[in-house]
């Protein structure tokens, strides 16, 4: 899980106005920001197939909010990837 003030910083640092919490470029930093984090657990714990399943599924679901802001906004997509480094 990430801490309380991890998620706030990545709120604050990829919202697109104020209020923002649920935008496509907030919800990608935290799937990556615990992407991250459930890959380190692996590093450790290879056998965790329980966990595995759910990091699959948060990979497909960043996958598809990418793709989804890709085709909605050139700029924010490079903006994004380019910030979270998720891209070579």
């Amino acid at each position: 899980m990430i801490q309380v003030e991890k998620k706030t910083a990545l709120v604050a640092k990829f919202r697109t106005h104020e209020k923002d919490t649920g935008s496509p470029e907030v919800q990608i930093a935290i799937l990556s920001e615990r992407i991250n984090e459930l890959t380190e657990h692996f590093k450790a714990h290879k056998k965790d197939h329980h966990s595995r399943r759910g990091l699959l599924k948060m990979v497909s679901q960043r996958r598809r909010l990418l793709d989804y802001l890709k085709g909605k906004d050139q700029n924010r997509y490079k903006k994004l990837i380019d910030g979270l480094g998720i891209r070579k």
